[in-house]
């Protein structure tokens, strides 16, 4: 076998990687359990070992798939990238100043994290992955104040908004579908004990 590397997979794979490595790491303070009485670390652990051995599968053919060189950064997505971080940045520090709910645990990191990534959104280049990233940071920080379904349908609309291509209808379908899969299957089957309408 010859080795084309394919830059493109391989950044992804070495990233998700990282990810992964970074997820054990901050998993190790929690009580794992067994398969049969789980933990809070158990599913998060076996979460990033799954995502640690598909990094590894993709890493692994990136080598041979290419080429696939990288696309050069223009200027707005470097400035979209520096623009994200500080934007991040200071939510992530004055959040707590606006609203006492900024305050408690993480949810300051979660609202820096938000605005970073949509300040990052102005990019063509950065749209898709942080429009997404950016609803996965809001289902957390809504969950805990706003209850499963509001932060599943912020997730869903905001992730919808990263592709001009949905029609209202199909969101809406999505929508609907998805609500009911998730509270069936976090909710019904697994038994999540979490808020499912806002709290005060």
């Amino acid at each position: 076998m010859q080795v084309k590397i394919n830059a493109k997979d391989l950044a992804s794979g070495i990233f998700l990687l990282l990810v992964a490595l970074i997820g054990i790491y901050l998993n190790q303070d929690h009580n794992l359990g067994t398969a049969r009485r789980m933990g809070p670390g158990y599913m998060p652990l076996m979460v990033f070992y799954i995502q640690g051995g598909l990094a590894a599968l993709v890493i692994f053919f990136s080598l041979f798939s290419g080429p696939d060189p990288l696309e050069k950064w223009t200027g707005l997505d470097a400035g979209a990238l520096v623009l994200g971080i500080a934007v991040g940045t200071l939510g992530w520090k004055f959040s707590p100043l606006l609203w006492s709910f900024f305050g408690q645990t993480y949810n300051a990191v979660g609202f820096g994290i938000t605005v970073g990534f949509l300040a990052m959104a102005i990019s063509s280049g950065w749209k898709l992955l942080a429009i997404i990233s950016a609803s996965v940071a809001l289902f957390g920080l809504i969950l805990e104040k706003g209850g499963f379904f509001a932060a599943l349908t912020a997730v869903i609309l905001v992730s919808c908004a990263a592709e001009h291509t949905h029609t209202k209808k199909g969101v809406a379908g999505l929508l609907v579908f998805l609500l009911v899969l998730c509270w069936w299957v976090f909710i019904y089957e697994l038994d999540i004990r979490v808020n499912l309408w806002p709290q005060s």
